[in-house]
């Protein structure tokens, strides 16, 4: 029994997240199909990250374990084949030891959330991003931004639904970055709470509309009540970057 390690791209508008579920296709069932369709092998693939509905990924890590007897090159080119017609790539695909996991040996994830802050409609970045039409400071975005970076109780930026065992997480890293009509936020940690990203952009729009100071960013987050924050941003804007592991993984 081999474990391959695989970094998948996809388009997360047409599932209903990541982690197979009874509603609708997943990425993992996608995957876990496509896997099937070459080798006959029914397999468990674990994410490193469970990726709501209409959320995207540029760099998703999973496992799964294989008793044929193959290349990591040819599980990559397999699994691809397979997966057509569906928005899902495999990146790269690597073995890996027996005691890695893609989750659990997890060190950090990086996300990207993009709003395109113009007066025109979105045509091409339709389901891709988050359309503002009205003006936006990121500069002031950013600023207030740095008051979330640190070790925190982030009960105010959880999802209720949330299953984390503590709201207490530590932030990397939260910037907000302008180029041209494209305003990215990314976000660096070791992990997250559910929603927590879209719910930081939420909080950051109110305080880019001028609507909130970095004050009352920090009176949110001081909280720790869902209620006191802004908005969950939708899906559409998100992507899972990168899942960083140790450099002996």
């Amino acid at each position: 029994m081999t474990r391959y390690k695989i970094t998948v791209e996809y388009d997360g508008g047409g599932f209903v997240g990541w982690q197979r579920q009874d509603n609708g296709p997943s990425v993992q069932a996608a995957l876990e199909e496509a896997v099937f369709r070459f080798c006959g092998e029914r397999v468990l693939v674990e994410g490193a990250g469970r990726t709501d509905a209409g959320v995207h990924a540029l760099g998703q890590a999973a496992h799964f374990d294989l008793g044929k007897d193959t290349t990591a090159d040819t599980v990559m080119k397999a699994v691809n084949f397979h997966l057509k017609p569906a928005p899902v790539a495999v990146l790269s695909a690597e073995e890996v030891a027996a005691d890695f996991h893609a989750r659990f040996s997890a060190i950090r994830r990086s996300y990207l959330y993009r709003i395109v802050n113009r007066r025109a409609p979105l045509a091409l970045e339709r389901g891709r991003a988050w359309f503002v039409p009205h003006p936006l400071d990121a500069g002031a975005m950013h600023e207030a931004a740095q008051l979330l970076v640190g070790h925190h109780d982030f009960t105010s930026f959880r999802a209720s639904e949330c299953q984390a065992k503590s709201p207490v997480k530590t932030l990397d890293v939260l910037s907000v970055q302008r180029g041209g009509a494209l305003i990215e936020v990314r976000a660096e940690a070791r992990s997250f709470l559910h929603h927590q990203v879209r719910n930081f952009v939420g909080s950051l729009k109110l305080v880019g509309e001028g609507k909130w100071s970095a004050a009352d960013l920090k009176t949110a987050l001081e909280a720790r009540d869902r209620a006191a924050a802004g908005p969950t941003a939708p899906p559409a804007g998100l992507y899972l970057t990168e899942v960083g592991y140790p450099s002996a993984s």
